[in-house]
């Protein structure tokens, strides 16, 4: 399972967070105020915070900038992930990765599904890759925001987690851009 090893310095990650809602501001974006919170309690830095309308160019324009920006690292956003026809975020985030993280919604079903039961079906949290940044998709409730956290990104977004983890790999997500 998890192991954290000692003998390695921690390496800060700098994170932005996204939340797609049509009715949220940061006032009362909880989800996103608890990623905040986890994420620097970790000792990661946050880059960036944002609101968007659950549009799909919206949330695809926002993930592509935070790309292109040197200074974020990983991008996690919340809501959006369900079924109903407003939810998008899922296919904004696959208009932007260049490689899918396939193992990471089935790792947060799992992870779901100990909590919640069946009703983890309903959520199609996703994670991929862009330009050298990690992309992940969360459902906007703040139990799954701490879910997905807690189970999983706080471990892979900690270079000192073994067996491996996502922050060793950092160097070579884009290395495909390098090659002539």
């Amino acid at each position: 399972m998890s192991r954290i090893d000692e003998s390695k310095a921690f390496i800060p990650v700098r994170i932005a967070i996204l939340t797609v809602s049509d009715t949220r501001g940061l006032e009362d974006d909880r989800s996103g105020d608890t990623l905040v919170a986890r994420l620097t309690e970790a000792g990661h830095l946050l880059a960036d915070r944002a609101i968007v309308k659950d549009e799909r160019t919206v949330i695809a324009d926002r993930l592509r900038a935070w790309c292109a920006d040197p200074e974020v690292d990983v991008v996690i956003s919340t809501g959006g992930t369900g079924l109903t026809g407003r939810d998008v975020t899922v296919e904004a985030h696959r208009d932007v990765y260049e490689k899918e993280i396939d193992a990471f919604g089935t790792v947060f079903t799992m992870v779901s599904y100990a909590k919640i039961g069946t009703s983890a079906v309903q959520s199609r949290a996703t994670g991929g890759v862009a330009q050298g940044t990690y992309l992940f998709a969360l459902p906007g409730s703040t139990g799954a925001c701490k879910d997905a956290w807690d189970e999983i990104l706080r471990w892979q977004l900690d270079y000192r987690h073994r067996p491996c983890n996502f922050v060793e790999i950092f160097p070579r997500l884009d290395e495909h851009q390098r090659r002539k």
